[in-house]
């Protein structure tokens, strides 16, 4: 026997029994963005490299650590996406995209890639649920973002969820900023750990995002941001926050978010849940002005976010939230002999044809072995189709559920008497 297969280190399976949860929670995100005007876009999961070293930064710990990256057969260096914004900025550029009326508004759900030690809620295959907006600058653009991952959660009656808002400047005063960090970590540049080391010099802002337990520390009386930013970085801040309160969404400022990516500039956000222990950060994106420009573009002003699924997921478990989008069948038909079984096949492609869910044995089991796995299965109508039935042209139809039986003309059984 042949050694037995198993899926790569940090890559599940999802399973039937769980399929229906995730399908359930797509309905619901596809329904919310749809309400506002969001269309989805479906893009490659594999990007040339250099999508993700300009547009993500090659100083973070995504690209720098945890990209799975390859020449393919024509020697070009391919990378599995592992994250969604920058394929996303790539097509929109590609694609022409930025010719429709602005804003240009795009969400995807899609499979994400990262070479990381694996745990609980955070895997090396994960699924993304992202959101992206072209074209517009005004902070009520920003508010409006933000409100959907807010309106997921109250639609799902998620609980312990906290908005953490920041803003982390547009590229001058970013610029005023880091020579200021710099010169902070300068002296204690010896405590740093060896990523943040590099960092020092190429971008001191990853040193706040690192997950160093003594970085962390010498993190905590570094400059913040906030007192350094511009009055139009601060205006446009002010206002973020005046469209929240008239939404209703509250929210904390936390001047220690710079996010964990290059592209992000102004506002800079994550939804905070206290049912995830240290992975805490459910939802979190910010403005990305200047980013198509990173890519070859004409630069067109951008904002969104992105959620890990499992972890979500893993929330609403924690919560006691039930979602399910199981399908159960509407009919099961039991066929007793060879003319039953092709009777059994003709209903069973009649009736799902008009709409109806029909299964029908294909184990050759025996009748009582057949009741069983209709009510396994959860079948709400069981009819027995035998010689008798056959001959008399009548079944009868039971209700798995208690209702009372009826007699029907098989001829004449169709989808609306199952349903």
């Amino acid at each position: 026997m042949s050694e037995k297969i198993s899926a790569p280190k940090g890559m599940l399976d999802i399973l039937p029994e769980n399929s229906g949860k995730w399908t359930a929670l797509e309905n619901v995100i596809r329904d919310i963005c749809g309400r506002h005007g969001f269309e989805e876009i479906r893009t490659p999961v594999v990007e040339h490299t250099e999508v993700f070293s300009r547009g993500v930064g090659d100083t973070t710990d995504v690209v720098s650590k945890e990209m799975y990256t390859f020449e393919d057969k024509g020697g070009r260096s391919i990378t599995l996406r592992p994250e969604g914004t920058a394929g996303v900025v790539r097509s929109f550029l590609e694609n022409g995209l930025f010719n429709a009326p602005m804003p240009v508004k795009l969400f995807y759900l899609i499979g994400c890639y990262r070479y990381e030690k694996p745990q609980k809620g955070r895997l090396r295959e994960f699924h993304q649920f992202g959101v992206e907006m072209f074209g517009a600058t005004d902070p009520m653009s920003d508010a409006t973002l933000i409100s959907l991952p807010h309106q997921l959660f109250e639609r799902l009656g998620v609980s312990g969820v906290t908005l953490h808002l920041n803003s982390i400047g547009c590229r001058s005063c970013r610029a005023e900023y880091r020579n200021k960090l710099r010169a902070y970590f300068e002296d204690k540049k010896d405590k740093l750990c060896p990523t943040c080391l590099t960092r020092l010099e190429k971008n001191p802002m990853r040193i706040l995002d690192c997950k160093d337990a003594g970085c962390k520390e010498l993190g905590k009386e570094a400059p913040l941001i906030l007192d350094h930013i511009c009055s139009d970085c601060a205006d446009h801040f002010e206002k973020v926050q005046s469209y929240l309160g008239a939404m209703n969404i509250p929210f904390e400022i936390d001047a220690r978010i710079v996010r964990g990516l290059d592209y992000y500039n102004r506002t800079v956000f994550e939804f905070v849940s206290t049912d995830l222990g240290a992975q805490s950060t459910v939802c979190g994106g910010g403005r990305y002005d200047g980013m198509t420009e990173q890519l070859g573009g004409e630069d067109f002003p951008g904002i969104g976010f992105a959620m890990g699924m499992e972890r979500f997921l893993l929330m609403l478990e924690s919560q006691g939230i039930t979602l399910e989008d199981k399908k159960v069948p509407d009919l099961y038909i039991a066929p007793m002999g060879e003319a039953a079984k092709v009777k059994a096949a003709a209903l069973v492609a009649e009736l799902t044809g008009a709409g109806a869910g029909v299964v029908t044995d294909l184990m050759g089991k025996s009748l009582k072995a057949q009741m069983k796995y209709a009510s396994k299965i959860g079948a709400r109508h069981v009819i027995v189709l035998g010689d008798g039935e056959l001959e008399s042209g009548k079944i009868t139809l039971k209700d798995m559920n208690g209702g009372e039986p009826k007699e029907i003309a098989l001829d004449a059984l169709c989808a609306a008497d199952v349903q």
